[in-house]
C-alpha cells in the first residue's frame, strides 16, 4: 500500500515511487528493530507543516530573528509536555539528534581531554558515550566498563572501582543492546562518591519510561539525554532535560555552542508525540511493548537461542548465534528476505568482528505498534527460528515461505500512520 502524496508525485514523480516503495515495506514486513517504531498520522502531519519554513535561532522570547509569535508558542508547548510527562525541572527539546544532545553535554560540563565514563560499545553502550571511534573517544579521555562473562549484567562493584581509579567528569549509563532495567540509584551512588556528572541516556527506553513500564531517572540522574523517536514513538529529534541548576549550561551548550536554529517542524512533531505519550492509552502500550519483549524472549529460549542476560526487562532481546552455527550478519540479511527486519550486533566478548559479528538485536516498539500481542510471540519465534535454520542452509524457498507468512500478519494489523 501506499498513501497519496499529490505534489510529490507531480514535482518528482522518482522520488515519490521511491517513498510509496518504502510505505510498502513498511506495511508488509515485521519490523523487529527495537529503534525503530511508527509514528502516528498527527506526528507525520507536524512534522511537514509550514513551521519549516522558519528560522529561529535562540530560545522562546530570546531570539534572534522576528516573526517567532507563532515558533515560541510551539516550542513552549513542547517543553512543557516534556517537563509534565518525565517530572523534570528543565527539558531543552532542540538538539537535532541523539548524538548532537550527548555532546551537548559534553560541552557544558567537560573540557577537552578530560576523563569521561560510559560503557563500552562492544558491550552494548553507544558511540557518543566515549568509544575511541567518536569525537567524544577523541577529544575526551573515555574510559570504560561492561558486564559479567558470566552473566551479561553490569558488575556495580567493578564499575565503581573503575570510577574511583578515573575520577571522570561525566559518567553516562544507558546504551543501545542493554536488555535489563537500568538501575539509576547505583549509578547515582558512584557518581557522587566520584563527584562526576551522572547522565542517563535513556534514549531507548524514554517510552518505557513515560509509560511507567521501566523506573525513572529523574530522582537520581544530573542530566537525562534522550531520541524522541524509539520507544517514544516521535519523530527523529532529541531533548536534554535535568534539574534547574543545569537549565543555563545545557541550553548554552545547543545554542549558540552546537547548533543554529532549530528544526521547528520537528518540535512540533514532538509536541504531539509527548502529548500521544501522556494518554492512559501508552501506558497501555509501553507495558504491552515490555510484556510482547519477554515472551518473545520465552519462545527463543524454548527454541534452543542464546540470550544475553537470558532474557530481558525492557523492549529488547540480544542474541549470540554461536549456538546456531550462524554468524549474525548472516542471520540478519537472510531474515531481511523473509521480512523480518532486524540488525547484526555484537555481543558480550564477542570473538568476531564488529562488521560481522555473532549476534542480532531485535525489539519488539514497533509490532506492539501495530496491535501484535503476546499470543502472536511463539509465531515471531517460530518465524525466526525457521529464518535462521534457513539461513544456515541457504535455504532461499523458506525465506520466501516465511515471507508470505509475515505479509499475511502484517496485513491484518496496519501500522500506524500508513494506515489510510
Amino acid at each position: 500500500m501506499t498513501l497519496p502524496h499529490p505534489a510529490l508525485s507531480a514535482t518528482d514523480p522518482e522520488l515519490a515511487a521511491l517513498v510509496g516503495a518504502e510505505e510498502q515495506l513498511q506495511a508488509e514486513t515485521l519490523r523487529l528493530i527495537p529503534s525503530e517504531n511508527y509514528v502516528s498520522a498527527a506526528v507525520l502531519e507536524a512534522s511537514g507543516t509550514v513551521l519549516q519554513n522558519k528560522y529561529s535561532e535562540g530560545y522562546a522570547g530570546r531570539r534572534y530573528y522576528e516573526g517567532q509569535q507563532v515558533i515560541d508558542q510551539v516550542e513552549r508547548l513542547a517543553v512543557a509536555r516534556a517537563k509534565a510527562l518525565f517530572g523534570v525541572e528543565h527539558a531543552n527539546v532542540q538538539p537535532y539528534s541523539g548524538s548532537p544532545a550527548n555532546l551537548a553535554v559534553y560541552l557544558a560540563f567537560a573540557d577537552p581531554g578530560d576523563t569521561v565514563m560510559g560503557m563500552a560499545l562492544p558491550m552494548g553502550g553507544h558511540l557518543t558515550h566515549g568509544w575511541g571511534v567518536s569525537a567524544t573517544g577523541k577529544w575526551f579521555r573515555g574510559v570504560q566498563y561492561g558486564v559479567r562473562q558470566d552473566t551479561g549484567l553490569i558488575d556495580f562493584d567493578e564499575v565503581r572501582e573503575l570510577a574511583l581509579k578515573e575520577r571522570p567528569k561525566i559518567i553516562f549509563c544507558g546504551g543501545t543492546a542493554l536488555p535489563r532495567t537500568i538501575d539509576f540509584p547505583a549509578f547515582a551512588e558512584i557518581a557522587r562518591e566520584c563527584g562526576a556528572v551522572l547522565v542517563a541516556d535513556v534514549a531507548h527506553i524514554a517510552g518505557l519510561i513515560a509509560g511507567g513500564a521501566h523506573p525513572s531517572p529523574v530522582p537520581h540522574a544530573d542530566v537525562i539525554s534522550t531520541t524522541t523517536h524509539k520507544t517514544l514513538r516521535g519523530p527523529r529529534g532529541a531533548m536534554l532535560m535535568s534539574r534547574e541548576e543545569h537549565a543555563k549550561a545545557l541550553d548554552k551548550a545547543v545554542f549558540p555552542g552546537l547548533q543554529g536554529g532549530p528544526h521547528n517542524q520537528t518540535t512540533a512533531a514532538i509536541a504531539v508525540a509527548l502529548h500521544e505519550a501522556s494518554q492512559p492509552s501508552f501506558r497501555t502500550y509501553a507495558q504491552s511493548v515490555v510484556a510482547n519483549a519477554r515472551a518473545l524472549a520465552e519462545a527463543l529460549l524454548d527454541r534452543g537461542f542464546d540470550l544475553v542476560s537470558g532474557g530481558t526487562d525492557n523492549h529488547l532481546i540480544l542474541m549470540d548465534l554461536t549456538p546456531k552455527e550462524v554468524p549474525g550478519k548472516v542471520a540478519a540479511k537472510a531474515l531481511d528476505r523473509a521480512g523480518i527486519v532486524v540488525n547484526y550486533n555484537t555481543v558480550p566478548y564477542d570473538p568476531r568482528k564488529p562488521f560481522d559479528p555473532s549476534g542480532i538485536r531485535i525489539g519488539t516498539p514497533s509490532l506492539t505498534s501495530r496491535g501484535l500481542g503476546t499470543e502472536h510471540m511463539a509465531a515471531v519465534a517460530d518465524w525466526i527460528d525457521r529464518g535462521v535454520t534457513a539461513a544456515g542452509k541457504e535455504d532461499e524457498q523458506a525465506l520466501a515461505t516465511i515471507r508470505s507468512e509475515v505479509a499475511e500478519l502484517m496485513s491484518a494489523h496496519p501500522a500506524p500512520g500508513l494506515a489510510g
